[in-house]
């Protein structure tokens, strides 16, 4: 929302306990999103794996069961792999979550590639994950909206008009690599990164920024998904449970990752979180490395007052 001063306040999400790498040995995402809606959270926001190291909960499904017992809460997918599925389908899912939620989805879109074997068995060359983003992008709306669509190779197909219909979500494409920044300038509403600290964020913004503007766009909004943990009596406890997180997502050394958490007291993720918002971001998707959800979301509201509002300092979405 527009702030004072041209200032924007900062939107900030969680994650929901959608992969088992939470630890709990459950999948509370009812009871969590509940929960959030209440704390004031502004979205929730879950991930997207066929098969992983962890186990992960179809993401589809997730927003759904968070749509019937929340009322105000944008429904993220934080991202969505779309090039695994089929076009036509997808969007049909995307337009019932839509109307069944009151339109509060925000699509998030990433091309993934982590695990080889998910794609494989999907029946989808890795190769080919790009080239089947973008199509679905440039598809999504008019499919949702219930328009024809001719579908290129490899789908060579013909997609009647869907119904019901729902408004088109916001589009954010996920990842942190040249070919997203491309992808989110050139299609999108948003840009969502991962695995950035500050400095590295600032720069992606600014090519962000830079490509609309060669394209003739708006800049697309920007933000970040954050692995976090806070812990006033025991930081390094908080650190040492986002290493285990990681380890149980991601199924092996952690030290690349590792850096990128924010983890140890109140104030230290206010100011880690704050770093972000400096450069740039004016969406925060915060992914609590815990098994206990609850009690990171209580510690997450509790700092959100520390967070600054973001400069707008570059041209963006509305």
């Amino acid at each position: 929302m527009p702030g004072d001063g041209g200032r924007r306040a900062v939107e900030v999400g969680v994650m929901l306990p959608a992969s088992g790498a939470a630890g709990s040995g459950r999948y509370d995402v009812v009871a969590a999103a509940r929960l959030a809606e209440r704390l004031g959270f502004d979205s929730v926001w879950t991930v997207d794996h066929l098969a992983f190291h962890s186990g992960i909960l179809e993401p589809v499904t997730v927003l759904a069961a968070a749509s019937a017992v929340t009322g105000r809460v944008a429904l993220g997918f934080g991202v969505l792999l779309a090039a695994m599925r089929h076009p036509a389908w997808t969007a049909k899912q995307i337009a019932s979550l839509q109307v069944l939620s009151g339109d509060r989805v925000v699509l998030g879109v990433g091309v993934g590639g982590e695990n080889p074997g998910e794609w494989a068995a999907a029946g989808v060359p890795m190769t080919q994950r790009g080239r089947r983003t973008d199509a679905f992008l440039d598809a999504m709306p008019a499919l949702v909206t219930g328009r024809p669509v001719r579908l290129p190779e490899p789908w060579d197909a013909e997609v009647p008009a869907l119904a019901p219909t729902g408004a088109v979500p916001p589009a954010w494409v996920g990842g942190r690599s040249a070919a997203a920044i491309e992808r989110a300038a050139a299609r999108a509403d948003g840009w969502l990164g991962l695995w950035v600290d500050a400095g590295r964020f600032a720069d992606r913004r600014a090519a962000l920024s830079a490509r609309a503007r060669e394209l003739g766009r708006p800049c697309p909004r920007a933000g970040v998904t954050v692995l976090v943990h806070v812990d006033d009596r025991n930081p390094d406890l908080a650190r040492a449970e986002c290493a285990r997180f990681l380890r149980a997502q991601y199924g092996g050394p952690v030290d690349r990752l590792l850096p990128y958490a924010v983890a140890g007291t109140a104030a230290e993720v206010a100011a880690g979180l704050g770093a972000l918002v400096a450069a740039g971001a004016d969406q925060l998707v915060l992914l609590p490395g815990a098994a206990d959800y609850p009690a990171q979301y209580h510690r997450l509201a509790a700092l959100r007052h520390e967070l600054p509002d973001r400069p707008q300092s570059v041209e963006t979405r509305s």
